[in-house]
């Protein structure tokens, strides 16, 4: 933690875009299981994004190991800023695990991961029917996990908005005043 009262541009900006492309995953990939007509289409988005995010994640964990965050307020109770590292710790390691595991469970559907054009990931494992399973499987709970790690986020950062006004909400959306 850093004595500055707000997180630094970049990682306002990360923070958002990274939010945006986290909840429209999380409704495209319940979209691909709804829908079959759309499944490819949204396959196609998902691949991408899913990419993208990882990618992000490492900037986002960069930006904030080098640049530090805001306090939390001192008269914050233990449990809840234990709750607060324990929940961005979670929520860094599923950025991060997700599209690993989707890339891993690609590979092992020997499915090829297109980044754009003729160029495709290296395959990360073995292709065979169990480990696809059993990768599917995770992305599929991990998923769950996030969404409802993303909905406890929002709770809270809506309890410090709303009901604390703390500033630890205002700290993600303005910058410094100065």
């Amino acid at each position: 933690m850093t004595s500055t009262t707000h997180f630094n541009r970049l990682a306002r900006l990360l923070h958002w875009l990274m939010a945006a492309l986290i909840v429209a995953m999380l409704f495209i990939g319940v979209a691909m299981v709804a829908s079959l007509s759309l499944r490819p289409s949204l396959l196609d988005l998902h691949r991408p994004l899913g990419i993208a995010i990882g990618l992000l994640a490492l900037m986002r964990a960069a930006n904030r190991l080098t640049r530090g965050t805001p306090s939390l307020p001192p008269d914050l109770p233990r449990w809840q800023v234990a709750a607060a590292h324990a929940s961005h710790i979670l929520l860094y390691a599923l950025m991060f695990s997700l599209p690993l595991i989707g890339w891993a469970m690609l590979s092992a559907g020997n499915v090829p991961v297109k980044l754009y054009g003729n160029v495709y990931l290296p395959p990360m494992v073995s292709a065979g029917p169990v480990a696809y399973a059993r990768l599917h499987l995770a992305h599929v709970w991990l998923a769950f996990l996030l969404f409802a790690v993303v909905v406890a986020h929002l709770c809270a950062a809506l309890h410090h908005a709303w009901i604390r006004r703390d500033g630890v909400f205002a700290s993600m959306t303005r910058g410094s005043a100065h």
